[in-house]
């Protein structure tokens, strides 16, 4: 690990936080990275849907797009009949199990579950708040997971890709003698992060995996959650860029974002094949390749500020051309909605 991975995030963002105080200062606006994709769930820098971004996803690019449902559990329905009514959309949806379940709302991976059979989502159903709303999308079998962060200026005819994440899900292979909690601590780089694999497992713990056996220890695409992220940039080419200049232009008014694809291999993602669009976040996208083990703080903090700067530029042009952002008070409501749903959502897978 790079000894700033885990940092707490307060003190890892410190440097950000008064880089944005002083783009706002510079730029006489708090609310302008609202106004970068006006048209994306609402042009919402926090609070937005999932759901909202994953129809506009199903609607304009329907052949990268994942089927889902939306779910709302509604606190006058027992959990015995929202499971019926959510099997009803799964199956008018035609989405088989395995499934992932994650909330509506949220960020940093909360929530996320891989939903196996019928009480795997019974349990999630158990353990979700009361009227708050959920998706259980269609799992696409692609082990790859990646991060394709794309900007364009609002005046210029084509966009490229800042940064590049290749993720991957770590794993712990049974040999038939060790417990699951013996080969984490076997692992240099798990060890390091019982804190996170262990209350997840924590019913495994001490079952002793047949030989070859995998036992994953993480199934969501965020480092915070346990997954390795690498920086891929290199993989960067003519073809994935241009890939992704026609995907980001046919959605209406996309500047700025990060594309969560699965994809088959890192040979056919090269050439803009075999993959499918999981998620896209918005302007509080991050590039998220600073998280790879071998970067340095100083090259992390140089690519969040860049990104940041972009951000302001494009947010004040669409702002000159009409667009409208967000209030503070919606803002900062959405802000607080956020920090408390995030704590009462089911354990990440």
């Amino acid at each position: 690990m790079s000894y700033f991975e885990f940092w707490p995030a307060w003190f890892f963002y410190l440097p950000v936080y008064l880089y944005v105080i002083y783009l706002m200062i510079r730029h006489r606006s708090i609310m302008l990275p609202t106004a970068v994709n006006p048209n994306l769930a609402g042009g919402k820098f926090v609070g937005e849907s999932k759901d909202e971004i994953l129809n506009t996803v199903a609607q304009f690019l329907p052949e990268y797009s994942v089927k889902h449902c939306l779910v709302r559990n509604a606190s006058e329905i027992d959990d015995a009949e929202l499971l019926k009514v959510v099997e009803g959309q799964l199956a008018d949806k035609d989405i088989q199990y395995p499934l992932v379940t994650k909330p509506d709302l949220g960020c940093r991976g909360a929530g996320v579950n891989l939903i196996h059979d019928r009480h795997d989502l019974n349990t999630y159903i158990q353990g979700f708040p009361p009227n708050e709303a959920f998706i259980c999308q269609e799992f696409i079998p692609y082990e790859a997971e990646a991060g394709v962060f794309y900007c364009r200026m609002p005046w210029e005819k084509n966009g490229k890709i800042i940064s590049l994440t290749l993720k991957s899900f770590p794993k712990v292979i049974g040999d038939g003698k060790h417990t699951i909690r013996e080969l984490i601590a076997m692992d240099p780089r798990a060890r390091e992060l019982t804190h996170i694999y262990y209350p997840r497992l924590q019913s495994k713990l001490d079952l002793i995996p047949a030989v070859s056996e995998k036992i994953s220890l993480v199934f969501a695409g965020n480092h915070s959650k346990g997954a390795i992220f690498q920086d891929g940039r290199d993989n960067i080419n003519q073809t994935l860029t241009e890939t992704f200049d026609q995907i980001s232009k046919r959605l209406p008014n996309f500047y700025f974002g990060r594309f969560d694809i699965r994809y088959q291999n890192l040979s056919t993602l090269e050439k803009g094949l075999d993959f499918k669009i999981v998620e896209i976040n918005g302007a509080s996208s991050e590039s998220t390749h600073i998280w790879d083990a071998n970067y340095n703080l100083k090259d992390a903090y140089r690519d969040l500020f860049h990104q940041f700067h972009l951000l302001f530029i494009i947010g004040e042009y669409n702002q000159k051309h009409g667009v409208k952002t967000q209030s503070i008070k919606d803002f900062y409501q959405s802000y607080l909605l956020d920090k408390k749903l995030s704590k009462l959502y089911p354990r990440t897978h």
